[in-house]
């Protein structure tokens, strides 16, 4: 019995004691081996870890990493709730590659055990505009500029969505536009979900708005962006920097205050409620995956349904002051 229970004891020491890697040693094989394809991802994920995680933490064993002490240090971080998640969210997928390699034991990871306070409740409340603060802020835009407004608008698309749009995404006989890509720092890469890439119909007056701007661009080819940049020779679209800088100055010299991109299909889930669109028409529109488990058990919506929610939008969008 005494052999028996000294045996565990025995293979363990004949064992090699393993090293337990470092933070930052760590860090550089996730980045080559389990760093998301996504552009966007990748690129928020590399500022944590660059940032922050690093400089606290990179010479540290990754075991040392615990719930408690990781808890403190972000509490004194001058971050948002949000942001003190992601990167939790982070330092938790540290700690499972590192079982992965099998660098430590498989056990519970210690970021589980971690609650941050206020991470759900948002901290600056999301802008919507009116109709006519909409319109005010149009009339300050032309060109490339005017027309990506108003996409955005009529069809509640993120700005990487619209940015990565080609004239081939634009079905002219059938009135209808085809989400296919997105782009991120001028990485172009897949939208964000599958239900993201859908096919939306085109009203005849957003349809007339669009020929009109093939006809104006100098960049015209079904092979081309949209909205390429001249800058650029065409070979890449409008940077989202400069869009951003456009919009801003836009709004201020409309008179309507600040607001970013996404203000555009935060209006759009607004309009949509202001028209009378029912809630599982408008999951359909924005692109959702999901809003609630009924919501996607009740199935596909009318067509019909979703064209005359998005023409309603789009008049809207173009309503003469």
């Amino acid at each position: 019995m005494a052999e028996k229970a000294a045996e565990p004891l025995r293979r363990m020491l004949g064992k090699p004691a393993k090293t337990v890697p470092k933070v930052s040693v760590l860090v550089e094989q996730f980045k080559l081996e389990r760093m998301s394809t996504r552009a966007s991802t990748s690129h928020s994920v590399k500022a944590w870890l660059r940032n922050h995680v690093v400089p606290k933490w990179g010479d540290n064993p990754i075991t040392d990493l615990q719930a408690r002490p990781v808890d403190l240090w972000l509490k004194f971080l001058p971050l948002s709730p949000k942001s003190k998640v992601h990167i939790r969210g982070v330092i938790r997928e540290l700690w499972e590659y590192a079982m992965y390699r099998s660098d430590i034991e498989v056990q519970r990871n210690p970021m589980e055990l971690m609650r941050i306070k206020g991470a759900t409740k948002r901290q600056r409340k999301p802008r919507s505009l009116t109709v006519e603060e909409f319109q005010s802020f149009l009339a300050q835009l032309d060109g490339a500029f005017r027309t990506m407004a108003l996409v955005c608008i009529s069809f509640g698309l993120r700005i990487s969505e619209c940015l990565a749009l080609k004239w081939s995404d634009v079905d002219w006989l059938n009135a209808k536009l085809s989400v296919e890509r997105g782009i991120v720092r001028q990485v172009v890469g897949d939208v964000k979900t599958e239900y993201s890439g859908r096919a939306m119909s085109i009203d005849p007056a957003m349809l007339a708005v669009l020929k009109v701007w093939r006809q104006e661009t100098q960049f015209a080819g079904d092979g081309d962006w949209v909205f390429a940049s001249p800058l650029k020779l065409g070979r890449l679209p409008w940077s989202y920097p400069w869009v951003w800088k456009v919009f801003t100055k836009a709004a201020k010299n409309a008179g309507i205050g600040s607001l970013g991109t996404h203000t555009m299909r935060h209006s759009y889930r607004s309009w949509l409620d202001a028209v009378g669109t029912p809630m599982a028409v408008q999951q359909k529109l924005m692109r959702h995956a999901s809003i609630t488990t009924t919501m996607n058990i009740y199935g596909d919506v009318v067509t019909d349904e979703m064209a005359q929610a998005h023409s309603k939008v789009v008049q809207l969008a173009l309503t003469k002051q």
